[in-house]
């Protein structure tokens, strides 16, 4: 039964990305924890990740049309009032037919929605901003609600409190040098070998794909493994000599843990829920910021950079030849290694979702 001083029904909006769905996953858990019995139900579209992983873990989902802001003049931005006005409509059903009694945004194209139908009934909003730089949805929904949580200390919303980034407990609670034996097994890696972990996030990052499928042959024959992780739909398939290091693609990983615990070393875009998963587990990284958008990807690797936990190198930089001279030894120097685990987990926070629960409670309370 659930005590008369917590919510019964709270709506959680986000989707598109792991970015966006992860933090919404973390939190969703944090809250059924805390409050058994809870009705937690998500909102997204039908073609993000949400659509297969929120399911999955057990929660209803309700879908919204997803609506881009069209960067230019044109149809689409013609089109937009009416594509807007049937997305509110279908969030508020949403809120109306599961009796939410806060909704919980995490940016991106469901998001907007869900704010404008949930302010116009006057229920609370509690907004969480991932990245650095926030996007235009929280900067929106951050006018109606004294409710906001940010990942970093840098970014800039009206009121906001930074409380980190919200992670599953799969990941906060990892033992990375426990689990390594299922870890490789899993992966079919060796356990005598420096492992390096490439992954573009979940949507893949072509220019990594292409940088480490042309240095497989090296890294193999310098005695590196790989587990490199393209993306739906980007696979690769790298030339390697027999009796080398194995390198291993897969297109997606739905358990990360084992893929952070096989690794030494990462090589992946910097968003942020990226780069607070590694700096939660401990892994030293080398950062390629996605070079198209507002610059958040940037951003999002300063702290940890700066920090020594990780390198920074430009998408344009990221060759073969630049895996070959830099990664390649960087791999197998353990002294370095050690040096950027130890200041990347100093930066490690795994809290965050009850933090952002906490939030939510308070929202709820302030109706009463």
């Amino acid at each position: 039964m659930i005590p008369v001083s917590s919510p019964t029904s709270v709506l959680l909006a986000g989707g598109g990305s792991a970015g966006h769905v992860s933090p919404l996953l973390a939190l969703a858990d944090a809250l059924v924890r805390r409050h058994p019995g809870i009705s937690v139900t998500a909102l997204g579209t039908e073609v993000g990740l949400e659509a297969r992983l929120v399911p999955a873990r057990g929660f209803d989902l309700r879908y919204v049309p997803k609506v881009p802001l069209p960067r230019r003049p044109g149809a689409d931005l013609v089109r937009l009032p009416g594509r807007l006005r049937e997305a509110v409509a279908a969030a508020g059903r949403a809120i109306d037919e599961t009796g939410a009694e806060v909704v919980v945004g995490f940016g991106g194209y469901v998001s907007t929605p869900a704010y404008l139908a949930a302010r116009r009934r006057r229920i609370p909003i509690v907004i969480h901003e991932q990245n650095a730089r926030a996007g235009l949805a929280n900067r929106l929904g951050a006018r109606w609600t004294p409710y906001v949580a940010t990942t970093f200390s840098r970014t800039r919303l009206p009121g906001a409190r930074r409380i980190g980034m919200p992670l599953r407990r799969e990941i906060t609670q990892l033992d990375r040098a426990a689990t390594r034996p299922e870890a490789l097994e899993h992966f079919g890696l060796e356990a005598d070998r420096p492992t390096v972990l490439v992954t573009g996030g979940s949507l893949g990052a072509q220019r990594l794909n292409a940088a480490f499928a042309a240095s497989a042959e090296r890294l193999s024959r310098g005695g590196v493994q790989v587990l490199h992780i393209t993306g739906l739909g980007k696979d690769v398939t790298p030339e390697v000599p027999q009796g080398g290091a194995p390198y291993r693609v897969v297109p997606y990983a739905d358990r990360m843990e084992l893929a952070y615990a096989a690794a030494g070393l990462v090589v992946a875009r910097s968003g942020a829920n990226t780069v607070c998963e590694l700096t939660a587990v401990g892994l030293p990284a080398v950062y390629v910021p996605l070079p198209i958008g507002n610059g958040e990807q940037r951003l999002n690797a300063t702290e940890v950079v700066a920090a020594g936990g990780g390198i920074l190198v430009e998408d344009a930089a990221m060759t073969p030849e630049w895996v070959q001279a830099h990664v390649l030894p960087l791999a197998t120097d353990d002294e370095q290694l050690a040096q950027m685990t130890q200041a990347a987990a100093r930066l490690g926070e795994r809290a965050a979702d009850d933090a952002l629960a906490d939030l939510v409670d308070e929202a709820w309370g302030s109706r009463r």
